[in-house]
C-alpha cells in the first residue's frame, strides 16, 4: 500500500512537471514569434567577433564563410589558434583569399592553467581594433544565419543588458541514432531560454557583450584559471546585476555527425562542466532525469507484467499517456520555434520531427547517466587536451604544453 501511494504520488509530480514543460513550450513559441515580428535593428557600431579554434570542424570553411557573410557593414573576425601549425589556419587562410572583410589569426600561448579556448579568448580581445564597440564570441562549429550578428549585437544598444546569447542546434550532416539522440538531448537545453532575463544563461558559442561592459566588470581576468568561458561570464552578469537576453535569431546550427561514443563524450563533458560550475542546475537535473526514469519504467512494468485489473495499473497507463502527450506537443512546438528562425535550415530541421517527437524518451536516461558520470569524475578531455576542474576558479592541465611566441598575428 505504501509503495503504491509512493508510485501515485511520484506519478503525480512527474505529469505537473510534463505539464509545466508543455506549458514552456507554448511560451517559447510565443517568445519566438513576438521576437521575429520586431523590425531588424539600424544600431551599426564597430564589431569584434573572436573565435577560438582547435583543429577542424565538419564544414569549418563554411561556418567560416556564414561568419564572412553577415549583413552588419562594418566588423572584424578575429581566429585564435594556439599553435600556428594547426590546421585550422589553413582552412583561415583560405577564407581570407576568398574574402575582403578584416580578418586576423593570432596564436595565443598554450594554456597551463584554464582550458585553452579561455586562453585563446583572453588573447583575441587584446587583438580587437581600437574603434571596436562589441566583442562576439563564437564557436568554430557554428554556421549563423546572415542576420545572425546585427540581431544578436541588437539588445546591447540598451545599457540595461549585460550580454545577449543565442544558443546551438545540431543538424546531423549524416544523420544516425547517436547524432539524432545528441540533438534531442541539446534541445532541451535550449528551450530553457527565452523572455526570462533574470534566469537566462550565456552561451559562449554565440555570445555578445559591450566592450566597455567587458572591460568595467575585468571578464578577461575573471576568466583566469577557469574551464568554461560562458558560465563565468554568467556568473559575472548575476553579481553585477546586469540581464541576458536570449536572442532567437541568434539560434546557430552546427552541421556535424557523432558516433555513440562521441554523444557521450559531448553529453558527459556538459554536466561535468555544470556540476563544478552551477552545481544547483546539476543536481536539479539529476533529481529530474531519476524522477522521470523510475517513474516510467515503473508505470510500464505495472502496465505490462500486471494480470489483474487495479487501480494501479490504471494509473500507470494514465501517467504514460499523459507524460507521452505533453512531451511530444513541447517537442513539436519547440522545433516549430526553431524553424523559424532557421528557414534555410528547414528541409533538414522536417526531417527532424520524428526524432524530436520520439527520442524525448531516452534523454532523461542519458541526463542520468551523465550526471552520475559528474558525480565521480571532474576530469574531462578537451578537444586533444586532459583538463580537471578542482573547483570553478582553478583549473588543472594533465600534461603542461610548451609555450610560444605570444603575439604572433598572421
Amino acid at each position: 500500500m505504501i509503495a503504491q501511494i509512493l508510485f501515485s504520488v511520484l506519478s503525480a509530480l512527474l505529469i505537473w512537471f510534463s505539464l509545466k514543460s508543455f506549458r514552456d513550450g507554448i511560451a517559447y513559441l510565443n517568445f519566438f514569434k513576438q521576437e521575429l515580428a520586431k523590425p531588424p535593428s539600424e544600431w551599426e557600431p564597430m564589431v569584434t567577433i573572436i573565435a577560438p579554434c582547435n583543429g577542424v570542424d565538419q564544414g569549418m570553411l563554411a561556418n567560416f564563410g556564414a561568419l564572412r557573410d553577415q549583413d552588419l557593414p562594418e566588423y572584424e573576425i578575429i581566429f585564435v589558434v594556439d599553435d600556428p601549425a594547426d590546421p585550422a589556419t589553413d582552412v583561415i587562410g583560405t577564407l581570407r583569399e576568398r574574402s575582403e572583410r578584416q580578418i586576423k589569426t593570432v596564436v595565443a600561448l598554450q594554456a597551463a592553467a584554464s582550458s585553452q579556448k579561455v586562453e585563446n579568448l583572453r588573447e583575441g580581445v587584446l587583438r580587437a581594433d581600437d574603434r571596436s564597440e562589441v566583442f562576439v564570441f563564437v564557436d568554430s562549429d557554428a554556421r549563423p544565419s546572415p542576420g545572425w550578428l546585427r540581431a544578436l549585437i541588437a539588445p546591447l544598444r540598451d545599457d540595461g543588458f549585460g550580454a545577449a546569447t543565442g544558443y546551438r542546434w545540431f543538424i546531423s550532416e549524416k544523420p544516425t541514432f547517436a547524432s539524432e539522440l545528441r540533438s534531442v538531448w541539446n534541445a532541451s537545453i535550449a528551450s530553457s531560454l527565452g523572455p526570462n532575463t533574470q534566469s537566462n544563461f550565456c552561451w559562449g558559442g554565440s555570445m555578445a557583450i559591450r566592450r566597455e561592459t567587458f572591460e568595467r566588470l575585468n571578464i578577461r581576468e575573471r576568466w583566469s584559471g577557469t574551464l568554461s568561458d560562458d558560465f563565468t561570464v554568467t556568473r559575472v552578469m548575476n553579481e553585477a546585476g546586469l540581464e541576458i537576453k536570449f536572442v532567437p535569431q541568434a539560434l546557430t546550427a552546427s552541421i556535424e555527425s557523432c558516433t555513440l561514443r562521441e554523444m557521450f563524450e559531448f553529453t558527459n563533458r556538459q554536466m561535468k562542466i555544470t556540476r563544478v560550475y552551477s552545481p544547483k542546475l546539476w543536481v536539479i537535473s539529476f533529481i529530474g532525469s531519476g524522477l522521470f526514469c523510475s517513474v516510467m519504467l515503473t508505470a510500464f512494468l505495472i502496465a505490462v507484467l500486471s494480470s489483474s485489473n487495479t487501480l494501479g495499473v490504471w494509473v500507470s497507463i494514465a501517467t504514460m499517456l499523459a507524460v507521452t502527450v505533453l512531451s511530444v506537443g513541447k517537442a513539436w512546438m519547440r522545433l516549430k520555434a526553431v524553424k523559424l528562425v532557421m528557414p534555410q535550415h528547414a528541409d533538414s530541421l522536417r526531417q527532424q520531427s520524428f526524432t524530436q517527437c520520439t527520442l524525448w524518451l531516452l534523454t532523461p536516461a542519458v541526463f542520468f547517466l551523465n550526471c552520475t558520470a559528474a558525480l565521480f569524475s571532474k576530469t574531462i578531455n578537451w578537444r586533444g587536451t586532459e583538463y580537471e576542474m578542482v573547483s570553478a576558479t582553478e583549473t588543472r592541465l594533465s600534461e603542461k604544453k610548451q609555450p610560444h611566441r605570444r603575439y604572433l598575428v598572421i
